[in-house]
């Protein structure tokens, strides 16, 4: 296929112009993805709205299309970053592996692993690139679409008004949002009359409960989400919310609320009993039904599994071989670099599990080992998805999964308990998933500059900057979102203590049982994973604000298989769940286990974005719109949807993707 710039045209394509504005991409994408992750447990492919936001400032600038393309290649890159990311670090959280965030252990910890992966992602894709780039029979369809975005740009078309309008449009309604002229989210408790039923002969109980009802939350982010998915796909989502808050909960509440509360007990009581056996029991029936999920997934991608290992190791054996063709769109990275990267990958894996977490030589050596193999494999695996589906596709989770479980058997094969174990089988996973977020994302990027003409060892390098910047940052926005979320349920919850009139506050026991009691005014200045504590907060990772759904499943399980802690007949109940899912043929086993992982109110919200945009596709079909009629109006509701809100204003308008739970 002959490139749109041709091999032999030198055209401006790596300059500082493309680059900065490429890093900047990075990290905004990165950390709104982050954002988005964390909230619902779903990222967005970054690859259209860098496209069409490098496009715009590029064409400002009387730039050349190949600086666009390499502004779009550096950035998309923070999206599979901070996808890697926000699947694995909050679990060091989640699992009691690190006690506070915000340190500098733990920010040097995490960046070293980001970029170790991104460095890992970027080698193994520098060697698969040309036969995977030009085979026939994977088509790259969202790489086709970037490229042909670039091309309507060259011939001067433009759906940049929308974005930007939208970016108006969200900047105002979060100002009023913060002026708080729209109502916050209300939460209701509708209670059941108690009565006494007898359960087995000579046996009766009193049961009472109710069922807590939400509004949906008040984010266009949600909604936005649930217009990219559609109505039913949205609908499958919210399934899940009504079996965790319209049956689970409910009926272990309707069982448990007698013998915990009193009668008489004020709504807030009650509401707080649903939310403990959302978040104790129900919650853990969902992680059963994700891993389900998870494994039925790659179950069924089995025969592209296959292919691809099959795939990879063969084009391992022709990229080392040296027969490369020397045109400028054919020049990889050289095979020494490569090495020399894939060395140094390994070599910060062995430091972070020797010398950060305190594992020994041996098992270091191992985890490095493990790295290297699992990252190549699951590389060429991820590339080879995206090839046949396209990033938003990515079952980057799945993969993840299966590394980090294969991990922790060999951990505890090698003798590994404790934190230290959990810390390393995490790292090792953290390290994989970024990696094979990182080939998958790059490889979708390669494709698209083949199409165009980009220079490969130029995107290559670009995206090394890519990953070195977004490694480096992307702990910020984490922390952002993590100790704000506790920093204002502190603020919260000291304002109803102090209205209640209460001065001391009773920690519980630390790890080495001492209790300590505080002054209100010293839980305020202790910093925010401290006053969690203190205040037994549900906030944070984890939590109902970030629910960071992967993560939760990724520390339950390492903690599960190294240090034998799993709530095993929860897990194994929803296990059986998502088996039945997939015996009634539910599409996404995942999604609606997803669901019933979130708040209520997020569930909501994504459903009425599907709803928004079933009656748009009704309008449409019933007004007689030709194709270009739908395109134009897909894309201008997405736009204004998508754009209302400062987590979304950045991200693109073009043939949107599919969100993925991953």
């Amino acid at each position: 296929m002959q490139p749109f710039v041709p091999s032999d045209q030198n055209m401006r394509e790596f300059s500082l112009r493309a680059v900065l504005i490429g890093l900047v991409m990075a990290v905004v994408l990165g950390s709104a993805n982050a954002y988005l992750g964390l909230k619902a447990g779903m990222t967005i492919a970054a690859t259209y709205p860098a496209a069409v936001i490098g496009m715009a400032l590029i064409k400002l600038m009387k730039g050349t299309i190949l600086e666009e393309n390499m502004a779009r290649t550096v950035g998309s890159i923070g999206e599979s970053v901070a996808a890697g990311a926000i699947f694995t670090i909050p679990a060091f959280v989640i699992s009691g592996i690190w006690p506070r965030f915000f340190t500098a252990g733990n920010y040097i910890t995490s960046s070293l692993i980001m970029f170790a992966g991104g460095v890992l992602g970027i080698m193994f894709v520098a060697l698969l690139r040309r036969v995977m780039v030009e085979d026939a029979e994977l088509p790259y369809p969202e790489s086709v679409a970037a490229a042909e975005i670039h091309k309507a740009g060259a011939r001067g078309g433009s759906g940049t008004k929308f974005l930007f309008g939208a970016m108006g449009i969200g900047a105002v309604i979060q100002a009023l949002v913060q002026v708080q002229l729209f109502a916050t989210t209300w939460e209701k408790f509708v209670g059941f009359k108690a009565t006494a039923i007898t359960l087995v002969q000579g046996w009766k109980a009193k049961v009472g409960g109710g069922m807590l009802l939400s509004s949906p939350g008040i984010s266009p982010a949600y909604m936005g989400v649930g217009y990219i998915i559609g109505p039913k796909l949205g609908a499958l989502n919210f399934s899940g919310g009504i079996i965790a808050w319209g049956l689970l909960v409910p009926i272990i509440t309707y069982f448990l609320a007698p013998g915990v509360l009193p009668e008489g007990a004020p709504e807030g009581d009650w509401i707080a009993l649903s939310v403990s056996v959302w978040k104790f029991i129900v919650r853990p029936i969902a992680i059963g039904g994700m891993l389900m999920g998870a494994c039925f997934t790659l179950f069924k991608m089995r025969k592209s599994l296959a292919t691809g290992l099959t795939r990879s190791i063969s084009d391992v054996k022709k990229a080392a071989s040296g027969e490369h063709v020397v045109d400028r769109v054919n020049k990889d990275l050289p095979f020494t670099y490569v090495l020399f990267g894939l060395g140094f990958a390994a070599l910060v894996t062995f430091f972070i599990t020797w010398r950060i977490f305190q594992v020994s030589p041996l098992v270091s050596f191992v985890a490095a080992l493990v790295v290297v193999i699992l990252g190549f494999f699951f590389s060429a695996i991820s590339g080879y998805l995206v090839g046949i589906m396209g990033s938003s596709n990515n079952p980057i989770s799945g993969l993840t999964l299966t590394a980090l479980v294969l991990t922790a058997l060999v951990m505890v094969v090698l003798g590994v308990k404790g934190r230290e174990g959990v810390a390393a089988v995490l790292g090792v996973a953290a390290v994989v998933c970024v990696s094979a977020a990182v080939a998958g994302e790059m490889l979708q990027d390669l494709k698209a500059g083949h199409i165009l003409g980009g220079t490969p060892w130029r995107m290559e390098m670009g995206d090394l900057l890519g990953v070195a910047l977004a490694s480096v940052v992307l702990f910020i926005p984490l922390m952002v979102l993590h100790e704000g979320d506790i920093s204002a349920q502190g603020t919260k919850r000291i304002a109803e203590l102090t209205a209640q009139q209460v001065q001391m506050v009773t920690a519980p026991p630390d790890a080495n049982g001492v209790v300590k009691t505080y002054t209100l005014d010293q839980v305020k200045q202790l910093p925010a994973d401290q006053k969690k504590a203190v205040l037994s907060l549900d906030a944070g990772f984890g939590s109902k604000q970030l629910a960071a759904p992967q993560a939760g499943l990724m520390a339950l399980l390492s903690r599960g298989i190294v240090e034998g802690k799993m709530a095993w007949p929860l897990i194994i109940v929803g296990m059986m769940m998502g088996l039945a899912f997939i015996l009634m043929q539910v599409k996404s086993p995942m999604l609606v286990s997803v669901g019933m992982y979130l708040p209520l109110e997020t569930t909501f919200a994504i459903f009425l974005g599907g709803l928004i945009k079933g009656v748009v596709e009704m309008v449409g079909a019933k007004r007689g719109l030709n194709e270009a009629q739908k395109v134009r109006v897909e894309t201008m509701a997405c736009c204004w949807l998508r754009g209302s809100s400062p987590e979304r204003l950045w991200w693109g308008c073009s043939s949107p993707p599919l969100p993925s739970s991953r």
